[in-house]
């Protein structure tokens, strides 16, 4: 249902590979032949912590900068350096430094040693303190090209970010009331407050984004429309449809229903407690998110029907505040296909989860939903299971019913397609090449959850690849094969203009037919051969 943990690594599109934080070693070759055939560069090897961070991000760079290796330039504090320095591939340090599962860390050197270094603490220091100083990003010079942004979550955001810094113009298009996405709508406000959220999308929207909130591509204007009036087009409309439990009765029954709906009811101030027992199916942060919101909100003991949760979150009802003051936390269950050990959610949300009060079954298969009256489930029907390696059978004679007041299905999402329907493919998502451009449809370009869902670092990390697709279109260049970024090759010279230590550039003096040494070249012949 979940993704196992073994298998991440294969549907995260990170940026580096396994094995690129290994050094290369080309001293033999160079220095101890008879000859040399390759001229020495230098690079930044790519440490483990990068590699294993979907977003790209320089960790070491601003990691060096708060430990004070690498200092600012005069008139800039540190804090203000690292948050730089972090931003040039993740536009939500604030955000993420709360959420993210910390891939990173699980490649942190100092595993090896004691213990990994708290990446995310640091990354959230730098991303409050540059919300508390009142930090803006400055587009790049205009190049009078435009793009369309269809979704407004953090993959759009993230492509709008990086457009406006390389000088296009770009429009995005969301049927919310609100930007953020799954930040907005699906992660719960005690993970994101809503004032950081807020805080980071706006420093966006300032560099001179246009937002068309409560506009749906397909129904209130039409794709053709974008085609004619945008250079470029941009999907980023996530994966906001939860998936159904395939077992008998789910579709059928009122009170079974998404994750997605659940946290979405909840996050928009509808859903303010439920009224029996919850049972989760998932195992990755989705599930954990519902199980937690649903211990949290507590149990509605006087019930009437109209407090009934299916009737809150398809929209029909609203809670009352005053009507739901008196309740007590409500008894809830997440199952999980998967062992605990192999479940896709953080393992500090596993604990943290465990330890308010939600009971976690593992090894579980459901198979079918009870029906009770009225057209709503009463139970789970589940079977358990045994696991060898990867390797799962079910255990004979093993099936035994859940009480279940609501039961919410979280093992997946898909895309909604309406009025796009031709982009589509046969899983409810979109198809993507190595550039993220969509295959034989030029000048469109898809990203994030859309493709393949995942964490919200792996789609920030996609919206980078796909704007520097999209660059390359606008100019009219060749994307080709996808830029190479398995190390971080050392820039001298963007070094010295951040310390405002540009070298003046090389003007030749003189007759142009005098010798390169006569013309302030180093040179070796009358060739203008010059020392590189």
């Amino acid at each position: 249902m979940a993704t196992p943990a073994d298998e991440v690594k294969a549907h995260t599109f990170r940026k580096y590979k396994d094995g690129d934080h290994e050094v290369t070693r080309w001293s033999e070759q160079i220095f101890d032949g008879d000859r040399t055939h390759k001229c020495p560069t230098y690079v930044h090897q790519t440490p483990p912590c990068q590699g294993s961070c979907p977003s790209g991000e320089d960790i070491r760079g601003w990691l060096n900068i708060v430990r004070g290796i690498e200092k600012p330039a005069d008139g800039m504090d540190w804090q203000e350096y690292a948050f730089r320095r972090s931003t040039q591939a993740n536009p939500f340090p604030s955000v993420m430094g709360r959420v993210c599962p910390a891939p990173c860390q699980d490649g942190c050197n100092r595993n090896q040693v004691e213990d990994f270094v708290g990446i995310n603490a640091v990354e959230q220091f730098i991303g409050d303190s540059a919300l508390d100083a009142g930090l803006e990003f400055t587009p790049g010079a205009d190049t009078g090209k435009k793009v369309a942004i269809i979704g407004g979550g953090p993959c759009g955001l993230s492509a709008a970010y990086q457009l406006r810094l390389k000088g296009h113009a770009c429009t995005i298009f969301d049927d919310h009331e609100d930007l953020g996405g799954m930040m907005m709508y699906g992660i719960p406000g005690y993970r994101t407050p809503r004032d950081v959220l807020h805080g980071e999308m706006n420093r966006i929207i300032n560099m001179g984004v246009e937002t068309k909130l409560k506009t749906r591509v397909g129904e209130d204007i039409t794709l053709e429309q974008l085609e004619k009036d945008f250079d470029a087009v941009l999907f980023a409309i996530g994966a906001q449809s939860g998936r159904d439990l395939p077992v008998d009765n789910f579709t059928e029954a009122s009170n079974c229903l998404s994750g997605v709906a659940f946290l979405a009811a909840f996050n928009e101030g509808r859903l303010k407690g439920v009224t029996g027992k919850v049972v989760v199916i998932g195992g990755g942060d989705t599930s954990i998110d519902v199980a937690s919101v649903a211990r949290r909100i507590g149990k509605i003991t006087d019930v009437h029907e109209n407090d009934r949760p299916e009737h809150i979150i398809l929209g029909q009802t609203a809670h009352d505040v005053a009507g739901v003051a008196n309740r007590e936390g409500a008894e809830v269950a997440l199952l999980s296909r998967h062992p605990v050990s192999s479940m896709t959610a953080a393992q500090h949300e596993i604990d943290d989860a465990t330890r308010e009060g939600v009971e976690i079954i593992d090894s579980i298969d459901p198979i079918a939903v009870i029906m009770g009256d009225n057209g709503r489930a009463k139970a789970l029907r589940v079977r358990k299971l045994k696991w060898e390696g990867k390797n799962m059978t079910p255990i004979d004679d093993s099936e035994y019913d859940i009480d279940a007041d609501l039961i919410v299905s979280a093992i997946g999402q898909t895309g909604n397609l309406k009025g796009m329907e031709e982009f589509g493919n046969d899983r409810g998502l979109i198809d993507a090449d190595k550039n993220f451009q969509v295959p034989n449809k030029p000048g469109f370009f898809v990203a994030g959850d859309i493709v393949q869902p995942h964490l919200l670092t792996t789609v920030i990390g996609q919206a980078s690849v796909a704007v520097e697709s999209i660059d390359h279109y606008l100019k009219n260049e060749e994307t080709g094969k996808r830029p190479k970024v398995d190390v971080h090759h050392f820039n001298l010279l963007n070094k010295l203009r951040e310390t405002h230590h540009e070298p003046a550039h090389f003007a030749p003096e003189g007759d142009a037919k005098v010798r390169g040494i006569d013309r302030g070249q180093h040179g070796t012949a009358d060739a203008d051969f010059a020392i590189h």
